[in-house]
């Protein structure tokens, strides 16, 4: 497709809340990867029982590695990525009485105050993951990352230069979208998130999950943004002894 004018990538912001992510942008996009922000891990001197504190964004991308949602599920117990992330959320306060899972939360703290490991950050493009999508620019030819706000209404759409964005001559974005110039794939994520769907054609999906390592799951027709809740059919994600698996899990 030929480049679009800025007004026409309003639409690419996070999909609204109670429809299906694969049905969203009008069906659009052939396919839907849910991708994992990986977990932190960190020098032993960084740790939550030497610290205290957070590590910065320059010392995740300095000093951080990834650890990968299998590698937490499997030390905590929480043998699914659906209990995995509702165990997240009930940590940050992001899920009402109903929906918590404070023995999740509980396994999953008890495990991130004893290893040097820190849980991703809530809703924005994860540090360890951003030269990963801007190779994803670089390598599908694309010359610009359009940027659109959570709040494209407040904010302004941008194009950026990958470059500029790699060499950290303009800041990455926290949050919001980065969509292709020619609007054939995307990137979004939510403000209480710690997932970022990545839109596209499914081939192309596969094929940079698998060069990438991208842990994740391809959404089905039924998944909706609430996909920690069994009732909504994340009973159909689940978790391999070895690893995840990339592409439709059984």
């Amino acid at each position: 497709m030929d480049k679009v004018g800025l007004e026409q990538f309003e639409q690419f912001v996070y999909p609204p809340y109670g429809t299906t992510l694969a049905g969203a942008y009008g069906g659009r996009f052939e396919a839907v990867f849910i991708l994992l922000h990986p977990f932190i891990r960190m020098p032993a001197q960084l740790a939550w029982n030497m610290t205290r504190r957070y590590p910065s964004d320059n010392e995740i991308t300095a000093l951080g590695a990834a650890c990968t949602w299998a590698e937490v599920a499997k030390a905590t117990g929480l043998t699914s990525c659906a209990r995995l992330n509702q165990a997240l959320l009930t940590a940050c306060g992001s899920l009402t009485a109903e929906f918590e899972d404070r023995e999740g939360k509980n396994a999953l703290q008890r495990f991130l105050q004893s290893a040097p490991i820190w849980m991703p950050a809530q809703g924005r493009f994860e540090p360890l993951l951003q030269s990963k999508l801007l190779r994803m620019f670089l390598k599908s030819g694309a010359d610009q990352v359009v940027y659109v706000p959570e709040f494209p209404g407040a904010n302004p759409i941008e194009r950026l230069k990958p470059e500029d964005l790699r060499v950290g001559r303009v800041p990455f974005p926290p949050s919001g979208s980065l969509v292709a110039p020619d609007a054939s794939f995307l990137f979004t994520v939510d403000w209480d998130s710690f997932f970022t769907l990545f839109y596209g054609a499914r081939e192309f999906l596969v094929q940079m999950a698998r060069e990438l390592e991208f842990e994740g799951f391809f959404a089905t027709a039924n998944t909706d943004h609430a996909w920690f809740n069994f009732s909504l059919g994340c009973a159909t994600v689940t978790l391999s002894p070895e690893h995840w698996q990339v592409g439709d899990t059984p």
